[in-house]
């Protein structure tokens, strides 16, 4: 049986779960997620636990029950806790200002780039150099850092661009010169 998916999600005080048809409902604090299951996976509401169960063992089946397992466990966290990206901005000059809920970076264009948050994610500049993307939905907060990093990635060489913070560049010697004078 699947690790992940035989462990029951736990719910916390103020966290409530809703079945329909083939979609589990997470409504706590923070907001409210809904995420659709695979049909073979079955969901089960008890005393205060989500428990995921698989019809047999067939391989398509054992992968979508850790699937399901951690889809609803993300929702849980995210309506409790959230999520939360942070980003770096190295180079000279480079920088990132908030102005109402979008972002204006300044990253080596010869022009601001500026990003609005879609929906369900919100913008926190700690310093101009250091930037959070929060929300409820893990999946979304880490698709939009994944594209504000993509406006500059990190190079190899100095390692200028948008990282994220636990990121690490793996730097390149650059050019050596000639070692030998002119034959």
């Amino acid at each position: 049986m699947s690790r992940i998916g035989r462990q029951p999600v736990v719910l916390p005080a103020g966290v409530q779960v809703t079945l329909g048809s083939g979609v589990v409902s997470v409504t706590g604090p923070k907001g409210s997620l809904s995420q659709a299951i695979p049909a073979p996976i079955g969901v089960s509401i008890s005393a205060g636990e989500v428990l995921v169960t698989r019809p047999s063992d067939i391989k398509q089946h054992k992968a979508l029950h850790g699937l399901a397992r951690t889809l609803v466990a993300n929702m849980v966290i995210g309506v409790t806790a959230g999520y939360r990206r942070t980003l770096d901005i190295t180079g000279v000059g480079f920088r990132v200002a908030k102005q109402g809920s979008r972002l204006t970076l300044q990253v080596g264009f010869s022009h601001p780039v500026e990003v609005a948050p879609p929906p369900g994610v919100s913008f926190e500049v700690e310093t101009p150099t250091r930037l959070h993307i929060l929300g409820i939905d893990k999946q979304l907060v880490g698709e939009v850092a994944a594209q504000v990093r993509g406006i500059k990635p990190p190079e190899p060489y100095l390692g200028k661009g948008i990282r994220y913070s636990d990121e690490k560049i793996r730097r390149k010697a650059g050019k050596a010169g000639k070692v030998g004078g002119k034959k």
